[in-house]
């Protein structure tokens, strides 16, 4: 087993590994940009190392000062966590070639999976079905008109690289096609340094489905399940659950479908260690391939609630060749669990950015209820990281339970000195579609035409 692991990340996130990782018997180590000296994750760690100034493309993303930060502290291994490298086959394969292990899939199976247009060629390969769509990367407007002709408006345009609703646009004419491709392109080139886009068709509000994966390295891949994700805005995700209302209440069958679905992409990939298959799902209850999530997700707490399962733990013990023994029948679900995103934004104001000073900090408690995040009272959240500053994520025995939980623990919840989304997420716990579970990726849009932010 590993003896010190440093963590390449920031935030909730690095406060959640390092918790795993104490509770293991393994050392940690912190990296922090300048503008992180004062966050949780530093002071939680064994050893911290500052890699550089704010901008993440100077700390963060700088595999140089990583590999340094690693190498000075002597650690035997690399994790990640989600977003900046975490999915970078390059990084993965220079952590291995200085002898520090990654703690995520291998480099062959991410470059399988390299971007979103080679997944959707190996979803197919696998014998998934995909939306229809370009075959690979768009080369000018002009070829996307023409595949946007031959499928049919609405279409969607999408970067080949990264996520988060970048690089995404939404077209039902080939005059917005044109302009789109172009904005496409631009944006993508900015947030990902690619600016590959291809098209594909866009279902008009339909549901978001992701199966959380497992490969231990030595063949044996299984799914834990999956999460429903479809409140979003802006292709943000906003509240996750599992087990999904929408297979629970209409299509109990799709669970055995896209489970085995997302077991045949990562068996073709060669997958291990943890990862992500996303589906949408259209009312008639068809599902098609969208991405694999080449890392933990934000999200993963649900399923780690239901299933009794420490994901982390499982991603050490798959990277320091220790065979957890997976098996599906060995995993077992229990209950309902739903996770709200706690962003430091103003709902009330188009959920412009707040960064600041936080006042006071004081979270929920209780039974079923799990927070996870990086700040405190007196803590400066920076402008210039993602505006996501904790989880809540409440557990009950069903999806009443849960609910009814998550609206406590809400009302619990104190932030004071910024403007958080917290009262929006109230609002979305009470609301009579969302606690039916007849939602689909247009809720927030409906809820915003019925006068709510």
């Amino acid at each position: 087993m590993f003896e010190k692991i440093l963590i390449a990340n920031r935030g909730e996130i690095a406060v959640r590994v390092i918790r795993t990782c104490k509770e293991m018997g393994i050392k940690t180590v912190a990296v922090y940009s300048e503008a992180d000296a004062n966050s949780m994750h530093v002071q939680m760690a064994d050893e911290a190392v500052c890699i550089g100034p704010a901008s993440s493309s100077e700390s963060y993303l700088r595999v140089d000062r990583l590999i340094s930060a690693a190498e000075i502290t002597d650690v035997d291994a690399i994790h990640p966590g989600y977003g900046f490298l975490s999915e970078n086959a390059q990084f993965a394969d220079i952590c291995e070639s200085c002898n520090i292990k990654f703690i995520g899939p291998s480099a062959k199976a991410m470059n399988a999976l390299h971007d979103k247009a080679a997944s959707r060629e190996l979803a197919k390969k696998a014998g998934v079905p995909i939306p229809p769509g370009s075959d690979g990367i768009l080369e000018n407007e002009t070829d996307a008109v023409a595949v946007a002709k031959k499928i049919g408006y609405p279409v969607l345009l999408k970067a080949v690289a990264g996520g988060g609703g970048r690089g995404m646009r939404v077209v039902h004419n080939d005059i917005s096609l044109k302009k789109g491709f172009h904005m496409a392109r631009a944006e993508a080139e900015k947030a990902f340094g690619n600016a590959g886009v291809y098209l594909e068709k866009y279902f008009e509000n339909p549901h978001h489905i992701e199966f959380q994966i497992m490969g231990d390295g030595r063949g044996n891949i299984i799914h834990l399940g999956e999460r429903d994700c479809s409140i979003q805005r802006r292709h943000q995700k906003l509240v996750e659950e599992t087990p999904s209302p929408l297979i629970d209440n209409r299509f109990k069958d799709l669970r055995r479908k896209m489970g085995k679905a997302a077991i045949r992409i990562a068996h073709t990939a060669g997958y291990t260690n943890a990862g992500t298959v996303e589906f949408i799902v259209d009312d008639a209850g068809s599902f098609y391939f969208l991405e694999v999530n080449k890392r933990i997700q934000v999200e993963h707490p649900v399923t780690e609630e239901v299933t009794a399962t420490d994901l982390i733990r499982l991603q050490i013990l798959v990277a320091a060749g220790e065979s957890p023994k997976l098996s599906q029948g060995g995993i077992r679900f229990r209950g309902h669990s739903i996770e709200c995103r706690i962003n430091a934004e103003d709902p009330y104001d188009n959920f412009r950015p707040c960064p600041g000073r936080v006042e006071m900090y004081y979270p929920p408690g209780g039974r079923g209820v799990r927070v996870e995040s990086h700040i405190y009272s007196g803590y400066v959240i920076p402008p210039t990281y993602d505006s996501m500053i904790g989880k809540l994520i409440a557990t009950g025995r069903d999806r009443t339970a849960a609910m009814n939980r998550m609206s406590r623990a809400l009302g619990e919840f104190m932030i004071t000195g910024i403007k958080t989304t917290i009262p929006f997420l109230q609002t979305i716990m009470q609301d009579p579609d969302f606690r039916r579970g007849t939602y689909s990726t247009g809720f927030i849009e409906e809820l915003q035409r019925r006068g709510n932010p």
